[in-house]
C-alpha cells in the first residue's frame, strides 16, 4: 500500500502481461510444457508506479489505455496497489497493450509488446496532469509524446525529471535525454544513446553530452553511474539473491530509484536502494508481483551496503 512520502509522477506503458515459466527454452522452434503461467497487469510505468507505492510513497500514473474490455481490469489492478490512476487514458476505438514473456530456469527472459498506435498517439493539451503536484517525475519510453510533455513540465517545475531509457529508437532516446534531469539507462538502451559505449563508459558519455546525471545498470555487473559532467564514475554492486524472473527488475529499480530521490536522498544512496529493491524483485516470478515493500528493502540494502535510505 502507498504512505505518506511524496508524490511522484509515472509516465508510459500499462499492459496485460501473461508470462509463462519454461526451464530450457534454448532448444529453438518446437513445442515447450510450462511450468508456471502468470497474467497480471504490468508495463514499465505501471511497474515502476507500483514499486514506488510498495517503497511507500505515494505514486500516479499518467497512461494510456484503449476502449476495450480490457482497460478497466487494468486500471482496477493498478490501482489496487495504492497508485493513483486518475490520469491514466482510455481511447475509444484503441487497443490496451499486450505482452508475452518466457522466463527460463535461469531467470532470463524474452518478450514480445504489441502496442496499439491509436492508443499510443500524442495527448492532448488538456490531457497532461498537473505536475506541480508532484516532487518528481519518472517516463519511460513507450509514450514519447506524453514523457516529453511530463520532463519538459517537470524541468520547468525545478523538480527531477527521471528518463528510463531502454530499447526504442535513436532519435527517440535522444530527444527525451534532452529533457531529463536524470537518465537511468539500461545497457542496451545506454548503448544508443552513446554510439555502443561499454556500460562503464556509457554513463560518462550520457552525462557529458546531456548534461546531467546517468546511470547504466547492467544486469548482474550492478550499475555504474556518474553525478553530473565532470564528475567520476562510481560503480554499485548488486546483492546476491537467488534469482528467478529478471522481468520487470528494471522497472523495480526505476521506480525505487525515482522515490527515494523524490525523498531528498543522495544518488548514490538512491542506487543502493534501488539495487536492493530489484534484486528483491528477482527472486519472486512475475515480474510487478515480486516489487518488495520498504522494510525488506532496506534490510537487504543494509546486509549489502552497510547503509541505509
Amino acid at each position: 500500500m502507498s504512505g505518506a512520502g511524496p508524490k511522484v509522477l509515472f509516465v508510459g506503458a500499462l499492459t496485460r502481461d501473461t508470462l509463462y515459466r519454461v526451464e530450457d527454452f534454448s532448444r529453438g522452434p518446437g513445442k515447450y510444457l510450462t511450468e508456471g503461467t502468470v497474467s497480471t497487469a504490468s508495463g514499465m510505468a505501471a511497474n515502476a508506479a507500483t514499486a514506488a507505492a510498495r517503497l511507500g510513497g505515494c505514486p500516479a500514473l499518467w497512461a494510456s489505455v484503449g476502449g476495450d474490455a480490457l482497460a478497466p481490469a487494468l486500471i482496477a489492478e493498478i490501482a489496487a496497489e495504492g497508485v493513483d490512476c486518475s490520469s491514466v487514458r482510455r481511447v475509444p476505438g484503441g487497443r490496451s497493450a499486450s505482452a508475452t514473456i518466457i522466463v527460463d530456469g535461469t531467470g532470463e527472459r524474452w518478450v514480445l509488446v504489441d502496442y496499439d498506435p491509436v492508443t499510443q498517439r500524442a495527448p492532448e493539451l488538456s490531457e497532461v496532469p498537473d505536475i506541480s503536484k508532484y516532487a518528481a517525475v519518472m517516463v519511460d519510453v513507450r509514450w514519447p509524446d506524453a514523457a516529453r510533455s511530463a520532463l519538459v513540465n517537470a524541468r520547468a517545475a525545478g523538480v527531477p525529471a527521471v528518463l528510463d531509457a531502454d530499447l526504442a529508437p535513436a532519435e527517440v532516446l535522444t530527444d527525451l535525454a534532452r529533457h531529463a534531469s536524470h537518465i537511468v539507462a539500461s545497457a542496451p538502451g545506454a548503448a544508443i544513446l552513446s554510439d555502443g559505449a561499454a556500460p562503464e563508459a556509457a554513463a560518462m558519455c550520457i552525462a557529458e553530452t546531456f548534461g546531467c546525471f546517468a546511470c547504466v545498470t547492467d544486469g548482474a555487473a550492478g550499475a555504474f553511474f556518474v553525478d553530473g559532467p565532470d564528475r567520476p564514475t562510481v560503480h554499485i554492486h548488486n546483492p546476491e539473491v537467488a534469482v528467478i524472473d529478471t522481468n520487470g527488475a528494471g522497472d523495480v529499480f526505476h521506480g525505487a530509484f525515482t522515490q527515494v530521490l523524490a525523498e531528498g536522498q543522495g544518488t548514490a544512496d538512491c542506487i543502493r536502494f534501488a539495487s536492493a529493491a530489484a534484486a528483491l524483485k528477482c527472486t519472486v516470478l512475475g515480474g510487478r508481483l515480486g516489487a518488495p515493500n520498504r522494510k525488506n528493502t532496506l534490510k537487504l540494502m543494509d546486509e549489502t551496503y552497510h547503509a541505509s535510505c
